[in-house]
């Protein structure tokens, strides 16, 4: 079958490709390819010969992902290598534009502009790695940086300069010169960590309001079926259904659209599933046991691991039990040389006063526990301490107190005894709006945490929210005025509501000779070391826990995923297609 349509792509004129800036045409051109960074997009009413254009789509580049859309029989094109080809099972919107009114989005907090420099476009591939979609070729999205056919749109923190949205537009006028005057929007993403809501939509208003001051009379969306937030968003925009169809190669970047769900893999949560997806790349057959809690049992020939998330049965009890006891850990580590905060016990008040007394101000943990449960921080007073004592104890009945470090909460997870990620952890922070109560708006960035992780991220408004709130002057029912940033935990967790940025290619040589030494030291062969540092690209530090299960999935585009399946199943390293 592959042979036919390579026949058929070799009879008559090769396909055209649009370069950056070529002039609009005429007359619609025919079999058109449109470079877009990420791959490429062929127009399907410019390729009259099924089998030519399912042909074109076999050509596509490894690491890409490119996508015919608008294919009037789907079902033929598909059939010209039903092996290689899948209908893509997405929906098509499409906002009319010669309706379009401009909205009042708000955009406090960020703006929205053009792609303007290289640091970019580098940008552009952070934020989709985080997110965990195709980065673009940089070298070709920054030679078509002028080009009148793909508009790149950004959405930058006005405070931090940071990228948080992006979107890419596609003007078919000038792209193919359209006889429809239609235009497009592709590959539209939020940062997880924004704290300003409304960046999604200043995108999409962004692009239509561009191409409607054009002329152009529509812009679609191509979007997953199941994707319920990105559709309720384009729906209030106005956008509606249309009967457009898109065809894709199959390839391991989309292999969850054409293969469906394996039993009981959608239960698993998103640090599961990054492990289960990755091996299931390699041909490791994947069986699920406890999804709730997060087990799976991994098996290719003649070797089974079984797996809760990133904890696998090469850990052993002693280095589990090592990391679990917060005592313990530092014991080892400070025996080893490494730099640790002062412990104590939180049994008696006095010894309580008098450890408060000596370093000035405490963190209160529960001996065991995970996920920021229990942990207080900055405390200087012995009341504070003796709340947080109380408030540790609901999850454990032995509590200790810490010596508090002020620096930034770096987390570095070594796998195998190397450094893999490396990211800082910041608490939650809202944004006053001038008109909504701070407990209104925690819910919303908690809901915009939860959507961005998978469930995974919430705020909880505890003892500790409400002290952590009261230090600066607010309560739940406070109005604050407008631009006001206000941390809302002093914690950094995840769990809790923390925001987690990328740093491994900043990380001091120092810290990358502690982490890993810490690791051989616990003799853990997967762990997260929490660091407080005050800068990453620095070599000072103390490290205050270790975590035998971290999140591999919070330190994406990092490899951590394949590092934790090459370390399992170390003969499957080289063949990952």
């Amino acid at each position: 079958m592959r042979k036919h349509v390579a026949q058929a792509l070799r009879a008559g004129r090769r396909p055209l490709h649009l370069q950056p800036g070529q002039p609009e045409m005429r007359a619609m051109p025919d079999e058109i390819i449109v470079e877009c960074g990420w791959g490429r997009w062929l127009p399907a009413q410019t390729w009259r010969d099924p089998a030519r254009l399912a042909a074109e789509l076999l050509n596509e580049r490894p690491g890409q992902r490119d996508i015919a859309f608008y294919v009037e029989k789907p079902q033929v094109v598909v059939a010209q290598a039903p092996q290689q080809l899948f209908l893509d099972p997405s929906d098509a919107l499409r906002l009319d534009l010669s309706s379009y009114r401009t909205g009042s989005a708000s955009r406090r907090g960020f703006t929205v502009r053009r792609l303007r420099t290289r640091t970019d476009v580098a940008a552009i591939n952070a934020l989709y790695r985080a997110r965990n979609m195709v980065a673009v070729d940089t070298r070709r999205v920054w030679a078509a940086r002028a080009s009148r056919s793909i508009t790149y749109a950004l959405a930058e923190d006005r405070a931090s300069g940071d990228v948080v949205g992006v979107a890419m537009g596609l003007d078919h006028a000038e792209a193919f010169a359209d006889p429809q005057h239609g235009s497009s929007l592709w590959a539209l993403a939020v940062a997880p960590q924004a704290t300003h809501p409304g960046i999604g939509e200043a995108l999409v208003r962004y692009l239509a309001e561009h191409y409607h001051a054009r002329g152009r009379a529509w812009m679609d969306v191509s979007v997953l079926h199941d994707n319920e937030q990105a559709i309720a968003l384009y729906e209030k925009l106005g956008f509606q259904r249309i009967p457009a169809f898109a065809v894709k190669r199959r390839n391991a970047i989309n292999e969850n659209l054409f293969m469906g769900p394996a039993d009981g893999l959608d239960a698993l949560n998103p640090y599961a599933r990054l492990i289960t997806d990755e091996a299931r790349m390699r041909g490791i057959h994947v069986e699920v046991i406890d999804a709730e809690n997060g087990y799976f049992r991994l098996t290719l020939g003649g070797r089974s691991i079984v797996c809760r998330e990133s904890l696998s049965e090469l850990t052993s009890a002693i280095a589990m039990s090592r990391c679990q006891d917060k005592r313990v850990t530092l014991k080892l580590l400070a025996e080893a040389g490494l730099k640790v905060p002062l412990q104590a016990d939180a049994d008696s008040p006095d010894g309580r006063a008098r450890f408060l007394a000596d370093v000035g101000a405490v963190v209160v943990k529960p001996v065991e526990g995970e996920q920021g449960k229990g942990i207080s921080v900055n405390l200087q007073t012995p009341e504070e301490v003796s709340a947080a004592v109380e408030r540790a104890r609901a999850f454990c009945d032995r509590v200790i107190l810490e010596q508090y470090c002020a620096g930034e909460d770096l987390r570095i997870v070594v796998i195998n005894h190397k450094v893999v990620a490396a990211a800082v952890r910041r608490p939650p922070v809202i944004v006053t709006d001038g008109r909504s109560s701070v407990a209104a708006l925690i819910r919303k960035q908690s809901r915009r945490r939860q959507a961005a992780t998978g469930g995974e991220s919430r705020i909880p408004v505890d003892d500790e929210t409400l002290r952590c709130l009261a230090e600066q002057g607010h309560a739940l029912e406070d109005v604050p005025p407008a631009d006001i940033r206000i941390t809302v935990r002093n914690t950094a967790n995840l769990h809790t509501g923390g925001t987690i940025h990328d740093v491994t290619e900043r990380l001091h040589p120092a810290l990358r000779d502690a982490a890993e030494h810490a690791a051989r030291i616990l003799d853990i062969p997967v762990t997260g070391l929490d660091f407080l540092v005050p800068k990453v690209d620095g070599p000072d530090y103390v490290i205050i826990e270790a975590n035998e299960r971290p999140g591999l999935a919070n330190h994406e585009p990092q490899p951590t995923a394949r590092r934790f399946v090459d370390l399992l199943f170390p003969n499957t390293a080289d063949q990952k297609t």
